[in-house]
C-alpha cells in the first residue's frame, strides 16, 4: 500500500514473498503558513484506541485539517520519512521535516486535541536503517525527526524486501531501544510500532523474525500493524480477510511476547487495509468491510485502525478519477472511511492523568492516601491506603509517560494481570502498559494494560487496604485525586 514517492501503483507485489503492501462539527481548524523554522508544539498523545490514517506527504499539509473539520478525524500518520541520500531523513525523501507548512498543520491538529506520528519506510525509497551504516547514525536521524516534530510515537513500515535485511533490522532496533531509554530518562515516552505485510494466515517468516529481533534488542513494541491488503489473489470479502489476518496475528504475537495476556496481545494489534480498489485486481475494500473490521476491533480491544490513504477517501468522479492516487474506486461519500474508523477512538489519552510532572499525595476514598507499605522500595511491595502523613512513601510523581512513581519505582499491576482483583504493587519502571495509567470518567485511573480501574479493595478506607484493579464502575473506591 504505502508509497513513499508519488508512485502510482507501479510496485506490484507477489504474495509468495511478502503479501500486503501499504503502498467535525464546530469551529473549523485553519492551517496558517509557517516559517521554515516553526516549532512543533507538544501533542496530547494517542488514546488507548484510535484511528490514524496515512497522510501522503507529497500532497498538501491542509489534508489533515480538511479531514478533521469534515469527519472529526484527529489522529494521523505522516507517510513517509525516507532517505534523501547520504543518511539524511526527509519527508518523501525531498522535504525537510522542519518544513513550516507541515509544522503548522501538525500544530493545528494538536490545538484541536489530536496528534500525529511519523512513518519511516514504505514501499518505495530507502528507510534510514538501510541508508545509514551505523547504529549511531540511524539513531541521529530518528532523533532529528522525533525532536523536530515533538513526537511521542513512530511507525516503521518495513516492506518491499527490506524486512529481510537483518543487519538493517538490528541497527534500527538497537537505535530505537537506546532512544526509548534516553527519552524515558528525560521523562518522555516514545512508542514504537511496526507496520508489516501479511497474509490472511498471518505474518510471513521474515516479518516475524523482524519482530523477534526488536524484542531481542530491547525495543518496547507498542503495536504491530498488519497491512491487510494486496493478498495477490482474488478475495471476495476483504473485511473477513482482515479479520482472519488479525486472528492469526494474535497467536503469532503470543509466541513472541509469551508473558502477555490475551487482552494485552489484542491491545498490541493494529489493522490497516487499503480502502477501495487494491493494487491486486478483484480485491476491493468497501465501506461495509470497514464497518465489519471496526466492530471486530472494538469487540477485541485492538489498539489502532488505519488505512491507505487519506487522499483516496472519496468517490471517484470528475477531476478526482484515479483510484491509484486520489479516490477509492468504490461507492462512498467523502471521508466515509475516516468517519467509520473514528468509531474506535477512545479509552483515555497518553500521557494520561492531568498534572504530568507534578509530585505530591494521591488521595482516595475517605481522604486516605495511596501509600507504599513500610516505605519499602523492594520490587513487589504492596501499594495500599493509609492515613496521610506526608512521608516519602506517599509522595507520587505523575510522569508524562503515564506512570505513577514513588521511591524511584513505578505503580505496577502484578504480573501484568488483567483479572478483577489483581493486586497493585511497586516495581522497577519498565515502560510496559501494566505501569501506564490514563484518566477515565470522573476521577478514575484506568490501567492501559488491562483496561481496568485502580480500585480500593472491598470499598474500604481502612489503613492497609490493598489497591487492585477492577472493572470500572465509577464507585467512590475508584475515585482518585492527583497532585496539582
Amino acid at each position: 500500500m504505502l508509497r513513499t514517492l508519488k508512485v502510482l501503483r507501479t510496485l506490484k507485489r507477489s504474495l509468495a514473498v511478502g503479501p500486503a503492501v501499504l503502498a467535525m462539527a464546530g469551529t473549523a481548524v485553519m492551517v496558517s503558513g509557517g516559517a521554515a523554522n516553526a516549532a512543533a508544539t507538544p501533542g496530547p498523545g494517542f488514546p488507548a484506541h484510535f484511528s490514524a490514517p496515512y497522510v501522503e506527504t507529497w500532497n498538501s499539509p491542509s489534508a489533515m485539517t480538511n479531514a478533521l473539520n469534515s469527519s472529526g478525524t484527529k489522529y494521523f500518520t505522516l507517510a513517509f520519512v525516507i532517505d534523501a541520500g547520504g543518511c539524511n531523513a526527509k519527508f518523501n525523501g525531498s522535504t525537510d521535516v522542519t518544513d513550516g507548512s507541515w509544522t503548522s498543520a501538525v500544530n493545528a491538529v494538536r490545538a484541536a486535541g489530536g496528534d500525529v506520528m511519523v512513518s519511516f519506510g514504505g514501499a518505495s525509497g530507502t528507510e534510514e536503517a538501510v541508508a545509514c551504516s551505523s547504529v549511531s547514525a540511524v539513531k541521529a536521524q530518528y532523533k532529528k525527526v522525533i525532536d523536530a516534530l515533538n513526537l511521542t510515537r513512530v511507525d516503521f513500515d518495513i516492506e518491499s524486501g527490506q524486512e529481510s535485511n537483518t543487519a538493517a533490522n538490528t541497527r534500527r532496533d538497537q537505535a530505537l531501544a537506546q532512544l526509548q531509554q534516553e527519552y524515558a530518562a528525560a521523562g518522555k515516552n516514545l512508542q514504537v510500532q511496526y507496520t508489516l505485510g501479511t497474509d490472511t494466515s498471518g505474518l510471513p517468516g521474515a516479518q516475524l523474525n523482524l519482530l523477534r529481533d526488536a524484542k531481542a534488542q530491547g525495543v518496547n513494541v507498542s503495536l504491530v500493524n498488519p497491512m491487510t491488503m494486496d493478498y495477490g489473489r482474488p478475495v471476495s470479502d476483504m473485511g473477513q480477510a482482515a479479520i482472519d489476518a488479525a486472528n492469526a496475528l494474535h497467536g503469532q504475537l503470543g509466541s513472541i511476547w509469551t508473558d502477555k495476556s490475551s487482552a494485552q496481545l489484542w491491545a498490541m494489534e493494529g489493522n490497516t487495509p487499503m480502502l477501495g480498489a487494491n493494487d491486486t485486481p478483484s480485491e476491493t475494500f468497501t465501506t461495509a468491510n470497514a464497518t465489519a473490521v471496526l466492530n471486530f476491533a472494538k469487540a477485541n480491544g485492538i489498539q489502532e485502525l488505519s488505512f491507505w490513504a487519506l487522499g483516496r477517501d472519496r468517490q471517484c468522479g470528475g477531476s478526482t478519477n484515479d483510484p491509484s492516487n486520489n479516490c477509492s474506486g468504490t461507492s462512498q461519500s467523502t471521508y466515509q472511511f475516516s468517519t467509520i474508523f473514528n468509531g474506535i477512538n477512545g479509552g483515555g489519552t497518553t500521557p494520561p492523568p492531568p498534572g504530568g510532572g507534578s509530585t505530591g499525595q494521591i488521595t482516595g476514598i475517605g481522604g486516605t492516601c495511596v501509600d507504599v507499605n513500610a516505605a519499602s522500595s523492594a520490587n513487589g511491595t504492596a501499594v495500599q491506603l493509609y492515613d496521610c502523613n506526608g512521608s516519602d512513601a506517599q509522595s507520587w510523581t505523575v510522569g508524562s509517560d503515564g506512570t505513577l512513581r514513588a521511591l524511584g519505582k513505578c505503580m505496577d499491576v502484578t504480573a501484568a494481570g488483567t483479572a478483577d482483583g489483581t493486586k497493585v504493587q511497586l516495581y522497577d519502571c519498565n515502560g510496559t502498559a501494566a505501569q501506564k495509567w490514563t484518566k477515565g470518567s470522573g476521577n478514575t485511573l484506568v490501567n492501559q494494560g488491562s483496561g481496568k480501574c485502580l480500585d480500593a479493595t472491598d470499598n474500604s478506607s481502612a489503613n492497609l487496604t490493598r489497591l487492585q484493579i477492577w472493572q470500572c464502575f465509577g464507585g467512590s473506591n475508584q475515585q482518585w485525586h492527583l497532585p496539582a
